[in-house]
Parts: structure tokens; sequence; C-alpha cells
């Protein structure tokens, strides 16, 4: 089995290449989704985050996102608190999610793969990278959120720079017909590669 790590900046278009590996038949995991479960289910998680924000980081059983996200955007030193309680969570739950597995590849999609240490799990790394102007107006399509937001957003996360040195394979995400292609060819040499 091999694990192969899916990263990118926000509104690089990770989720669309996702749905396009998934197509060829490789298992997906993604971070993001799960975390949100555990935050939501994990007894212990809930607690942690009630300890770390006080209750009113819940609401009638659901995380209080517009609430954690005005503090942690706003303090360095909360988010890593608040991701040092959530990433080893994730790790554990996908290290269950390995072990019930009998994929010859399992994809790890998130956005923050090496700030959370999770590269470290991966044969191969992709990175997803976009133009700028192209990423800010996906954003504001898909969440409603001002400019000013989203710069907040990415100035949270690794720049590509970094992603695109780290990474094995690097797709650039223009126009759907060249990613699809980017896609099918990464596919086709992971799986040269793992036979």
């Amino acid at each position: 089995m091999k694990i192969i790590g899916l990263t990118g900046g926000i509104g690089s278009g990770k989720s669309t290449v996702l749905k396009m590996f998934e197509e060829l038949g490789v298992k997906a995991y993604i971070a993001d989704i799960e975390a949100k479960k555990l935050m939501k289910n994990d007894v212990e998680l809930v607690s942690q985050i009630k300890n770390l924000f006080e209750d009113s980081s819940y609401s009638n059983g659901e995380l209080n996102r517009a609430f954690i996200a005005s503090i942690v955007f706003n303090d360095k030193e909360k988010l890593s608190a608040l991701n040092n309680l959530v990433h080893p969570k994730v790790k554990e739950h996908f290290t269950n999610f390995i072990a019930n597995s009998f994929a010859d590849f399992i994809m790890y999609e998130s956005a923050i793969l090496f700030e959370s240490g999770t590269d470290k799990m991966c044969d191969f790394i992709i990175t997803v990278t976009a133009d700028f102007n192209d990423k800010i107006k996906r954003i504001i399509k898909r969440d409603n959120v001002s400019k000013k937001q989203i710069l907040e957003r990415m100035n949270n996360q690794l720049n590509d720079d970094f992603k695109i040195k780290e990474a094995d394979f690097v797709i650039v995400n223009s126009d759907l017909k060249s990613t699809e292609q980017q896609v099918k060819t990464i596919y086709n040499l992971v799986v040269d590669f793992n036979s």
C-alpha cells in the first residue's frame, strides 16, 4: 500500500484533483472532514476544546466555527494549541483507517499536510497550485467571504513555494482538461513505480 499526500493552499483546487484521483480508483482520506467529525464526536477532544476556548466553542452540540475562527485567525498561539489537540487525533484515526483498508493507494488530502507532520507518513507528496487571482475568485465564490478574510487564512498556511519544493509532483490547476492530464500522468507514474 502506498500513501500519497495531497496538499495545496486554500483555493488551489485540491478537492477537484482528489475527485479525479478517486475516479481512477484511489481511496481517499480527507483530513479536514475527518477532523470536523472528531471535533464533534470524540468526547475527550470536545472536552479539551471547551477547556481551551470555553463553552461558547460549542452550540447545541455543534462546533461554533465562526467563534473559533474569529479567535484562531488572530491568535497564532491559540491556533497552535488547537492544532496540538486535533492533529494527534486525526493521525490516530488515519492510522486505523489504513489498518482497515485493502487499497493499493490511499490519498491523504490536507491543506496542512506539512504543518501537521503527516507528510512523514507519505510515500509520495503532490502539491496542487493555482494562479493567485484564480484562488481568490474560487474562495469568494465557494465560501462567500471577503478578500481580507481569505488573506488572513492564507497567512496561516505555509506558502506554495515551500509545498512545491517539498513535493514529489506538482499539479498546476489552471483548467480542467490540463489538470486531468496531469492527474493521469502522475497516477500512471505512481502505479509504474509500485509494480
